[in-house]
């Protein structure tokens, strides 16, 4: 049987969201799209990329969407954000 890792950003008082863009999931009238970016640094990214390239990714409905959308017209290098 195989092990499912799940890493997810959520605040203190329930919010999951991905650290996305300022118009992440604006559903139900929620404006603090991105809420999580400003506080992405060098060891959060680290920490994160660990076990990411070594792995499957299973992506919920709407974030496969975005991916699916993305990767046939992506770079073929895409730059490394700035943390």
């Amino acid at each position: 049987m195989r092990r499912v890792l799940v890493v997810e950003s959520l605040t203190l008082d329930g919010v999951m969201q991905a650290p996305g863009a300022p118009d992440e999931d604006r559903r139900g009238g929620f404006e603090h799209g991105g809420w999580a970016q400003p506080y992405m640094d060098e060891v959060m990214g680290s920490e994160m990329a660990k076990g990411m390239g070594r792995t499957e990714l299973l992506f919920g409905r709407r974030t496969y969407d975005q991916f699916y959308s993305f990767w046939p017209t992506a770079p073929s290098r895409i730059p490394s954000p700035r943390c």
